[in-house]
């Protein structure tokens, strides 16, 4: 079935639902109405994909669902190494590594966790696998056929899936963790060997209260991460001309 969405009448609202989204690491238990999740859903599909091919599939929880999964998570973890379906980066070097310790370093810092403090920060990486206390998780797969485009198309129906759900006044987070957890999930999910397990979203309202929540990542400057070639000699006249 097609669904037919109306155009937005606002489209003002675009830039402060993506500027105002952030990660969510502490959930209120509270369940999110079901019309909403369907709504979040159908917003989510208009995300573009290469000659549409529309590559993935979701499988969500909710209720006893997520407390059994909760469950299920963590003994895999106790007892089993990461096994994704695609492969985790072997290393993080550069600038890469720097932000991605920033970002913990922040996190830890909003919880009072001293750097160095193992033990701490171990159980901290561990409420991963308890969802962050989400009262609902969406776990994206794609078709393994697909390869990495398919990879890429998923990734950007999650991007769109963050914000559809902020939109709505729903916290979210993407969490890589749980695809090193792609045969667990691969069971509880019943699903086909043909898929690979991309992430998962988790989701519901936030606890505003705690401190988790607290802190935001910086973004780098457009000047990092954009290049233009139009017979300028540097980036710098660039600027100056496409101004």
């Amino acid at each position: 079935m097609t669904v037919q969405l109306p155009t937005t009448t606002d489209p003002t609202d675009v830039p402060s639902v993506i500027t105002s989204r952030r990660s969510c690491r502490a959930f209120l238990p509270d369940p999110v109405e079901p019309d909403i999740i369907t709504r979040i859903l159908e917003l989510s599909q208009q995300a573009p994909s290469w000659c549409n091919t529309q590559p993935w599939q979701v499988a969500l929880t909710a209720g006893e669902g997520t407390e059994r999964l909760r469950r299920g998570l963590a003994d895999f973890v106790r007892s089993s190494a990461q096994e994704p379906d695609i492969a985790f980066p072997p290393s993080y070097e550069g600038q890469y590594r720097a932000r991605r310790k920033d970002c913990a370093m922040q996190l830890y810092s909003s919880l009072g966790i001293a750097d160095g403090d193992r033990a701490a920060s171990l159980e901290q990486t561990m409420k991963n696998f308890d969802l962050f206390g989400a009262p609902h998780v969406a776990v994206i797969t794609t078709a393994k056929s697909l390869g990495t485009y398919g990879a890429v198309d998923c990734g950007v129906y999650v991007g769109t899936f963050l914000m559809a759900a902020h939109s709505l006044g729903v916290a979210t987070v993407a969490q890589a963790a749980l695809a090193g957890c792609a045969p667990y999930l691969r069971d509880f999910f019943d699903m086909p060997e043909d898929r690979d397990v991309v992430c998962a979203i988790s989701f519901g309202y936030p606890d505003t209260d705690h401190p988790a929540n607290t802190f935001r990542t910086p973004r780098a400057d457009v000047e990092t991460v954009a290049t233009w070639a139009t017979g300028a000699n540097s980036l710098r006249e660039t600027k100056d001309i496409v101004r």
